[in-house]
């Protein structure tokens, strides 16, 4: 057992790649009792969340849990509450749970709403779930989503789940101690519960004094007060003010004891959000084709949230919208089109299609234009789709070239059989050569583990590539390269190609990302990594320093006077020469092939062709949507200056 637990902290240390957390969340908008009628079935509504849950398990492996609210709760009866689980197969551990309480007996037929809500612990109106990928902090349960605070009174309590990261919790930290509040933790995610918690207090004591100052003679009793001001609570006014100075990228929904609920996005639209409405039920998740899926839902019938505009149900069922937060230019996470999102999403798909076409020309050019000693693959899973483009792709060009040669030689009157066979031959070698052992983990950051498990990460089928092949590896991005260099590389040069392509569908990652994807440390970056190579090369190192000054004379001073001092560095090199270096430091330290190592990254013109409606790159460009991300990336080249193996942010 010790051993284990050993190699499982090793597993779950730190990132390479990460994935954004998912929201799941239901509101059902008949009683109880109906969809007994119809299906059957009265906890439909936990079982459309599990399937919601289930079909972002992509976002989230490192836990999850659901909260939810019963309204009209009978004395006694608890009315917000919830459970999580940060153990392996979390999604099943935490509806194992639901199941037992709905395994009880079976009420006679003839029930009403409240008796199935008495009878059953988990059969409520309103449900929030959530999934957790832990970049940052513990891997225990409690910091596992929905965040409750509770309170006696209904509509003092709450529960919120999100996808989000938030660049100035110092900041909000002083702030919420000058409130008289005392935070037991400094997460972020402790931080928003916080305000959101004051916050919800606040409005509540704002609505008691005006209602009693518009009351004429005997002051109402205290039930009626707290239930008149629990209809009139606006959540929009709450994180109106609770977000002022909020600055990062975040969805939230929440749910109030009393039964309202709420979706909210920040207002540059970073992390996503979508919303699909019918008569039985209000529904909303991290990615689209969840909703679509389990609802059976057509994709005009499902909609984003608006940057900067929280989306509110109110316990009587009334909706409506309405601006929290100023919307920004969108700049909406290109990650979540490139990698995270799945790509069952027919958009997301054409996209990553988009991205392996724009690399064809390229890849042609590496080749040569000679596809018979070449063979495609991909690395699982994620990589898939672009590779499938890339190889349609250059198909089209060389087939149109070689139809265009048959096609002079006809006209010249000396086409041959020869000629027609090898037009209809011309087709890239397309194998499934590399499979993931999804039972290891690849964010591994021990070097004594790195090198006994990093390496077996990945099998390779053997025998179909031949000595004399190239061989065309497609992976969706390249983070830090450790995994590249000590596992992929090492295992595809035991097929002894002549030479390996390695391509990337999206361009090198030069900043740190803090909205949600947790890449805050620059020196983690191969490319980084590349480009400080590049500058000692070039003998002008004295630059590093210069923007280390830059950085130092900037820590902590006027966020809005920040500005991307990294961006210098880059100055210095080529796209090209980026990559040359990074296929130099990627390649492995003891391998028995002499062939040749080429990386070939997507380019920032080819990304925003192939993805034109999204434009959240920052980690590509240095283009940071808030004046938060400008302080992160200054403080992270600091912190690698300084030897700091710490969070930017």
């Amino acid at each position: 057992m010790y051993i284990k637990k050993i190699i499982t902290i090793f597993l779950l240390c730190i990132f390479v790649r990460t994935m954004a957390c998912g929201i799941a969340f239901v509101r059902l908008r008949k009683p109880l009792v109906y969809y007994q009628e119809k299906y059957g079935d009265p906890a439909w509504g936990v079982h459309k969340l599990y399937l919601l849950m289930e079909k972002q398990r992509n976002r989230g492996q490192d836990g999850a849990g659901i909260a939810l609210v019963k309204f009209d709760p009978e004395p006694g009866q608890k009315f917000l509450f919830g459970t999580r689980s940060a153990k392996r197969n979390s999604i099943a551990r935490v509806f194992d749970t639901i199941a037992q309480d709905l395994a009880k007996s079976f009420l006679p037929i003839h029930v009403n709403d409240q008796e199935l809500k008495t009878h059953y612990d988990f059969l409520g109106e309103v449900y929030l779930g959530h999934l957790r990928y832990g970049t940052h902090g513990g891997l225990d349960k409690s910091c596992c989503q929905p965040k409750i605070c509770k309170n006696d009174i209904p509509s003092q309590s709450i529960a919120i789940a999100g996808n989000f990261n938030l660049t100035n919790t110092t900041q909000l930290l002083a702030e919420l101690v000058k409130f008289g509040v005392c935070p037991t933790q400094k997460t972020d995610t402790h931080i928003v519960l916080n305000y959101l918690s004051y916050c919800l207090n606040r409005e509540h004591h704002y609505l008691q004094e005006q209602i009693c100052r518009q009351i004429v003679g005997q002051p109402p009793h205290e039930q009626e007060l707290c239930q008149t001001v629990a209809r009139a609570l606006d959540p929009g006014r709450m994180l109106q003010w609770a977000t002022r100075n909020w600055d990062g990228g975040y969805v939230f929904a929440g749910i109030i004891g009393n039964g309202d609920a709420f979706i909210c996005r920040d207002p540059s639209g970073i992390r996503p959000a979508y919303i699909y409405i019918d008569d039985e039920v209000v529904a909303a998740a991290s990615e689209r084709v969840a909703l679509a899926n389990v609802f059976n839902a057509e994709f005009d019938q499902i909609t984003s949230v608006n940057p900067g505009v929280v989306f509110v149900i109110k316990q009587d069922g009334t909706m409506y919208e309405t601006e929290f937060k100023t919307p920004q230019e969108k700049k909406e996470c290109l990650f979540e089109r490139i990698y995270f999102s799945r790509m069952h999403d027919p958009a997301i798909y054409k996209e990553r299609k988009a991205l392996g076409k724009q690399l064809a020309p390229r890849i042609l050019e590496e080749l040569g234009d000679d596809i018979s000693h070449a063979v495609f693959a991909y690395i699982p899973n994620s990589g898939e789709t672009a590779c499938i483009g890339l190889v349609e792709e250059i198909n089209r060009i060389v087939r149109a070239k070689q139809a265009d040669l048959v096609w002079q030689k006809i006209k010249n009157g000396n086409a041959t059989r020869d000629d027609l066979n090898q037009l209809a031959q011309c087709n890239a070698q397309y194998e499934r050569l590399v499979y993931k052992d999804q039972a290891l983990r690849t964010f591994i950051t021990h070097d004594a583990a790195r090198k006994t498990l990093v390496s077996h990460i990945y099998d390779v089928t053997k025998d179909i590539v031949q000595p004399e092949d190239t061989l065309v590896i497609v992976d969706d991005s390249i983070v830090r390269g450790a995994t590249l260099r000590e596992a992929i590389i090492t295992q595809l040069s035991r097929l002894k190609p002549k030479k390996i392509i390695v391509v990337c569908s999206c361009p090198p990652i030069l900043y740190p990302d803090c909205y949600g994807i947790d890449m805050s440390q620059l020196n983690k970056f191969i490319a980084f990594q590349a480009a400080k190579e590049i500058l000692k090369d070039q003998g002008k190192e004295d630059i590093l320093e210069e923007i280390t000054q830059q950085c130092l004379r900037q820590n902590n001073k006027n966020v809005e006077t920040t500005h991307n001092y990294v961006k210098q560095l880059y100055e210095y090199c080529s796209h090209e020469q980026l990559e040359k270096k990074i296929a130099e430091l990627a390649w492995p330290t003891s391998v028995d092939w002499d062939g040749e190592l080429t990386i070939i990254y997507q380019t920032i013109e080819g990304l925003h062709k192939a993805i034109p409606n999204f434009s959240g790159d920052w980690y590509f460009t240095g283009q940071y949507p808030t004046m938060g991300g400008f302080q992160v990336v200054n403080r992270s080249f600091i912190n690698q200056y300084r030897g700091h193996e710490i969070r930017a942010y």
